[in-house]
């Protein structure tokens, strides 16, 4: 090894960045190459997609079992939870890429969430959000107030 120089790491796989896709008559959308490598890392290239109020998000298998394990012992602590239980799991809908790297979303999803022709994938690390362009555009450019309070939660992680 050289003196000064860190050994190579094994690449860490999530879902980063940002696209935007047009969704065919049929409800297909491609995923983008960057985030299926971070599937077939996973050894499943299985989704599951669920509503969460004007989006939708889609977790690796292995992603969201963990989630359903942590639901289970939560929801046992907190009743509350069951709202929330229904609303998450009731809505989910498992999916497989297809061989040209599309999902289908069903009517359902793609009504509830707005989603129309254009849509945005949006990375958020251990799985990615799938919105309506227009609705996107209006609700992701922070505000001032909102940009100020990112600046002080990135110094509280200590990011600057």
């Amino acid at each position: 090894m050289t003196e000064g120089v860190a050994p190579a790491q094994d690449p860490v796989y999530r879902f980063r960045g940002r696209s935007d896709h047009t969704m065919d008559e049929k409800g297909r959308i491609n995923i983008a190459t960057r985030f299926r490598d971070v599937l077939r890392q996973q050894d499943d290239q299985r989704l599951m997609i669920t509503p969460w109020k004007t989006c939708l998000r889609a977790y690796p298998l292995p992603v969201w079992e963990k989630l359903e394990t942590r639901l289970i012992a939560e929801g046992r602590k907190h009743p509350q939870q069951v709202n929330l239980m229904r609303y998450v799991i009731g809505g989910v809908l498992e999916c497989g890429l297809d061989r040209q790297g599309r999902i289908l979303l069903p009517p359902n999803l793609r009504e509830e969430c707005k989603l129309k022709r254009d849509v945005v994938v949006n990375g958020m690390i251990t799985h990615f959000e799938i919105w309506d362009k227009d609705i996107w555009e209006q609700v992701s450019r922070p505000s001032n107030e909102q940009f100020a309070a990112f600046e002080q939660t990135w110094l509280e992680l200590g990011l600057s």
